[in-house]
């Protein structure tokens, strides 16, 4: 039964990576994966009563990850729907290739890291959409939006939802993940920028505006976006701080955040009417949250915790400390270049369900082995387009194909990737 839970998660872990050709949502599959792995643990004999307390105590961490992203997706949504971003997007007014990729991708670094790679790259292809009218054009400087937003999310411990993990599992804290890991990621994103520097010429051509009815309709007045935008970057940027100085867990910061955005948007639109109303209240903003995703991580977060409790994490580290003779970079280098071949997430949980946080070395909290692997798991997918989550929204969005994405983007990609790399180690025996 042991040796099937393994099965499982391996032919869940293929029907996730494989979603759009299986055309089968990754939600339902890690949920089935999830589920089963537990399952074959107590069909094979081991003690229930341990079987559970060790269930009850891992879900206590993985609803604290969800209930982060919940909070933190419903504030991005509730921004949107004031239309608060417009505040960056109306003042992009160049049309030359090579200085608009230059801003969007130093935008999507920042936004990334301050909101979050895969909210990033949502809002920046609707950005691209109202600059660029050629498919192929937008289709470049989207996967240049891949890059800078996993880039991005790296350095920050809301920027990525690994990083998430590691911050809210105690393998890191906020101000180590930012200290060592910017100059890196910045390095990640700046060298196949530097490629282009020199290679993309010419100018993007601007999609003609519609006269439509809806682009008269405001719902918002610049006041309310103007509040919006600015209280709800305050409340993300806050949560680090909030964990800081009262130690209790990050989705604490998140719901104050959120309650606090909740009260203010309530009172703001308080004499509208109820139509008018639904559309910027956090309420009507619920309807539009990705709950797929928040379930998709449920279920993946679930099965690698099987697996760790019956001891095949523990294994797997062996054989990766045996295959390298414990050489940490490079484990972290293959950690990373896994998962732009399937999805980082659970690459990470199982990292982190491999390797315990020691007091002292490379594995104690802060250590080498965990900055390291947040850097390297935070940028390695952008390889591939379904390596992170944020490729895959952008390939969902813009439908990108995979094979002109392997062409195009992949190898500036790995460029960035060994580059900082390489940065990471440098500055450690420097």
């Amino acid at each position: 039964m042991l040796t099937l839970m393994i099965v499982i998660f391996v032919i869940g872990y293929l029907a996730i990576a494989l979603e759009h050709p299986l055309k089968v949502d990754k939600a339902g599959s890690a949920l089935i994966t999830g589920v089963l792995v537990w399952t074959f643990f107590v069909l094979s004999g081991a003690d229930q009563h341990f079987i559970e307390e060790e269930l009850l105590h891992h879900l206590s961490e993985i609803s604290s990850i969800l209930f982060f992203l919940l909070g933190a997706m419903t504030i991005v949504e509730l921004i949107d729907a004031h239309e608060g971003f417009s505040i960056i997007t109306d003042k992009i007014k160049t049309q030359k290739r090579v200085k608009l990729l230059w801003v969007v991708s130093i935008l999507t670094f920042f936004f990334s890291a301050a909101l979050d790679n895969l909210t990033t790259s949502i809002v920046m292809i609707s950005l691209l959409r109202k600059l660029i009218d050629d498919k192929h054009d937008r289709w470049f400087f989207a996967g240049f939006v891949v890059i800078a937003a996993n880039a991005g999310g790296a350095w920050s411990p809301i920027g990525d939802v690994t990083t998430t993990m590691l911050w809210i599992g105690g393998q890191l804290t906020a101000l180590t993940i930012i200290k060592t890991l910017i100059i890196p990621s910045f390095v990640a994103m700046l060298v196949p920028l530097l490629v282009l520097t020199f290679t993309l010429k010419g100018e993007v051509t601007r999609p003609v505006k519609s006269k439509v009815l809806e682009h008269y309709m405001d719902p918002t007045t610049p006041f309310e976006r103007n509040l919006v935008f600015f209280l709800g970057l305050a409340g993300l940027l806050f949560v680090p701080i909030f964990k800081t100085l009262t130690h209790l867990p990050p989705f604490m910061g998140m719901m104050l955040s959120l309650g606090v955005l909740w009260i203010a948007t309530e009172i703001i639109h308080r004499s509208k009417n109820k139509e008018g109303k639904s559309q910027v209240s956090v309420i009507g903003v619920l309807r539009k949250i990705d709950t797929a995703s928040v379930l998709f991580f449920l279920g993946i977060l679930l099965a690698v915790a099987g697996l760790q409790t019956a001891g095949h994490l523990a294994v797997v580290a062996e054989n990766l400390n045996h295959s390298f003779n414990g050489d940490i970079y490079s484990i972290n280098v293959v950690i990373g270049l896994l998962s732009a071949l399937v999805d980082n997430v659970p690459l990470v949980a199982g990292s982190m369900g491999m390797y315990e946080v020691a007091s002292v070395g490379s594995f104690a909290q802060d250590g080498i082995f965990w900055q390291f692997l947040a850097f390297c798991a935070g940028t390695g997918g952008s390889a591939l387009i379904i390596g992170s989550a944020a490729g895959v929204a952008v390939m969902g969005l813009e439908k990108i194909d995979f094979v002109w994405y392997l062409k195009k983007i992949s190898l500036l990609a790995l460029l960035g990737y060994f580059a900082g790399a390489g940065t990471y180690i440098l500055m450690q025996y420097i």
